[in-house]
């Protein structure tokens, strides 16, 4: 009998209040296509599918020759599964997390930390930072996603300084007259001012804070009552992350930072000290296997101010430089190949045409994960001990250079991502 080095997993599903309701929730719907005899909550949030080795949400291997185990004890005892380059750069281990996320509610202004600074951070405080790792991340679409990114370009932020009066009084006049006039300055000037301008505002006092949004707040309520524009304060987003976070300095974010709408395949990659907050819809997510995130607002979570002011990258720029655009594989024109610059992940969009019947997943020679998001097939390997059932919410483990053929069970064609690690 063969080597088993294709399987099925099962997801490991987070239920975080932030999370989408089940009737809405792309994850929710994965999950109960994926497993019929699931009971799916109605009223409950489904935010997050976990797939990969994370010891917080290990995969459980769908096999009955691999009996009760999960994916990161089959890799401990089969390093090999990773790639030779995978295997020995991670030294054995499977570098990325991959998950599906279905936001309702903003998900935390924040950062996450360069190596250096997470192995600093893990040793002063494993409480907070539980590991050594960095964690970039990134962000495909599957349905229209909201997001902050980056700061904005400075010209933006001066314009909100001299329309959001309360936005102003936070920062005062001095730091903000500093931005004002360095908009044509060298980049190191124009950072040093917006490091000053976005310290102070998120350290100022919170009962000041919360006056100055009240004041907002009502100020653009009832401008919105009087059917007037608001768009120049942002002034529905500002309401609705008040509405979910009353009297959080983070809705003051805003101001800084970019606003990022995805339309389904587009992408934004999060590099290190990069700040940002999903604020909406549904996205595939793959990023290093760390906990280490560094928060400052829009959430009931710990919050290390002075860690994020002193650690983000300061450098404005419009909201399209954060997005990543997939590349066309050149062996393969289904396959569009999301490729960040870090070593540690890349996904590969999988689009198989109505046409097409029959369709191989190539071997790469990296361990990699595949989940189906739309369509059904019938999968074979000689790397597998059966024939497996492709639908919607399927998720398989696929040892490196094995393959898989697909034969398409369906009239609308597949839609699948796989999560690698392309050295």
């Amino acid at each position: 009998m063969a080597e088993l080095r294709v399987f099925p997993l099962a997801c490991v599903v987070q239920n975080y209040a932030w999370g989408k309701l089940a009737r809405d929730s792309e994850v929710a719907r994965l999950l109960a296509s994926s497993e019929p005899i699931m009971r799916i909550e109605l009223e409950k949030p489904y935010a997050e599918l976990w797939m990969g080795t994370h010891p917080k949400g290990d995969s459980i291997i769908l096999d009955n020759r691999i009996s009760q185990k999960t994916l990161g004890q089959w890799i401990a005892d089969n390093p090999s599964c990773l790639g030779s380059k995978v295997k020995e750069v991670f030294h054995g281990q499977l570098p990325f997390l991959f998950k599906v996320l279905s936001v309702k509610s903003a998900l935390s202004i924040q950062a996450h930390p360069t190596k250096e600074l997470a192995e600093k951070l893990h040793a002063q405080y494993p409480e907070h930072y539980p590991d050594n790792n960095h964690k970039p991340e990134m962000a495909i679409a599957l349905t229209p996603f909201d997001g902050l990114c980056g700061f904005r370009p400075v010209e933006e932020i001066v314009t909100f300084l001299q329309k959001v009066p309360e936005f102003r009084a936070l920062i005062g006049n001095v730091a903000a007259e500093q931005l004002e006039r360095c908009v044509d300055d060298d980049p190191r000037g124009v950072s040093a001012a917006l490091r000053v301008c976005f310290t102070r505002m998120m350290k100022s006092e919170k009962k000041f804070c919360v006056e100055q949004l009240n004041l907002l707040v009502k100020r653009i309520s009832q401008r919105t009552a009087e059917g007037k524009d608001t768009s120049g304060s942002c002034g529905d987003l500002l309401l609705k992350l008040h509405s979910q976070f009353p009297g959080d300095i983070g809705c003051f974010s805003i101001y800084f930072l970019n606003l990022v709408r995805l339309e389904p395949g587009e992408c934004m990659f999060l590099g290190a000290n990069e700040p940002h907050a999903y604020l909406h819809g549904d996205c595939i997510e793959c990023m290093a296997c760390s906990d280490n995130t560094v928060r400052a607002g829009l959430t009931p979570k710990f919050i290390d101010v002075l860690t994020l002011c002193e650690m983000l990258n300061y450098m404005p720029a419009p909201s399209n430089d954060k997005l990543l655009t997939p590349t066309q594989s050149r062996l393969d024109p289904c396959v569009s190949i999301y490729d960040p610059p870090v070593p540690d992940f890349a996904v590969m969009k999988i689009e198989i045409p109505s046409t097409v019947k029959l369709y191989l997943i190539s071997a790469i020679d990296s361990a990699s994960i595949v989940l189906v998001i739309n369509g059904t097939a019938a999968g074979t390997s000689t790397a597998a001990s059966s024939e497996m059932a492709l639908r919607p919410g399927t998720v398989l483990f696929i040892s490196a250079n094995e393959s898989i053929s697909l034969h398409l069970s369906t009239t609308e064609g597949m839609l699948l991502f796989r999560a690698c690690c392309l050295l």
